[in-house]
């Protein structure tokens, strides 16, 4: 059996099926990893549903920004429907079985045995792993809940900025999901600093990628994440980034994850990227 962790989709059927014919892959035998952003921007959004959907439970995906905006403009949210381009996802006829399905995907996926742990964008410095997946289960269970419509209307926003284990309701569900599905940069206090999108290296004075913040409390954790496409593919500081930005003209990339008789311990190994060059369907700056 092979795993193999992929970086973020985003429609873009066409890519992901030649990765997995490169890779050989076998849902009969193997598992997939997916970082989340499965829809939104590129042009197969609904096939891509539809093609994870029936891989059962062959493979794990994790909610990504993109995920959690086709939920909440299924249930009426239109705050950023203008940067939508889900109306097909939205005017299908299994819609219903597949937004409940999506609804009901993890935040934060941890498998001991193969000593990986997967979230979409990133961790504040003040959460150790098990910290997270404990608030990736508070998010998880209101998604899947009776009040998943009243978060989904309220879930939009910058603030807080800084984790307070005193934080309730809504804000600290929000601050929750721009930690797992938003979050790239910090500042030097452990505050998100949400507006900070651009490459390692264009920030504002005083802040950092997440996983270089020189008190992470999850720095023991292997662990993989997308979201960041200007940074291409990277591993360094015990996490691995797969958005090599196939939306944009980059590539889609995979990571095997399983081992294949390798050490990960000391991280001596090198773990080599496949990828699939794309011919990009949008110009970068233009998300």
């Amino acid at each position: 059996m092979s795993i193999y962790a992929v970086g973020d989709i985003q429609g873009c059927y066409r890519e992901l099926r030649q990765l997995l014919d490169r890779l050989r892959f076998d849902p009969g035998v193997d598992r997939l990893w997916l970082v989340g952003d499965l829809v939104n921007r590129g042009p197969e959004s609904l096939a891509v549903l539809r093609f994870v959907h029936d891989l059962g439970d062959c493979a794990v995906t994790v909610l990504g920004n993109h995920d959690l905006h086709l939920l909440a403009l299924a249930e009426g949210n239109t705050r950023h429907a203008g940067k939508s381009t889900l109306e097909e996802v939205l005017r299908a006829p299994d819609r219903d079985a597949l937004l409940h399905w999506l609804r009901h995907r993890p935040l934060l996926h941890h498998d001991p045995d193969v000593g990986f742990a997967m979230i979409h964008a990133g961790l504040p410095p003040q959460w150790s792993l098990a910290d997270a997946q404990a608030c990736a289960h508070e998010l998880e269970s209101t998604l899947r809940g009776p009040d998943f419509r009243a978060y989904l209307m309220a879930m939009y926003g910058n603030k807080p900025k800084r984790w307070s284990p005193d934080l309730t309701g809504t804000d600290r569900l929000r601050f929750i999901t721009n930690c797992l599905t938003r979050l790239r940069f910090c500042a030097s206090d452990g505050a998100l600093a949400l507006g900070e999108k651009g490459e390692i290296g264009s920030q504002s004075a005083g802040r950092l990628p997440w996983f270089r913040m020189p008190d992470r409390r999850s720095r023991d954790a292997r662990i993989i994440f997308g979201h960041w496409s200007t940074i291409g593919y990277l591993a360094e500081h015990n996490v691995w980034g797969l958005d090599s930005g196939c939306l944009w003209g980059g590539a889609l990339t995979a990571i095997r994850i399983d081992g294949a008789g390798d050490e990960y311990g000391d991280e001596k190994r090198s773990i080599t990227p496949i990828q699939i060059d794309c011919a990009g369907y949008l110009r970068p700056g233009s998300e």
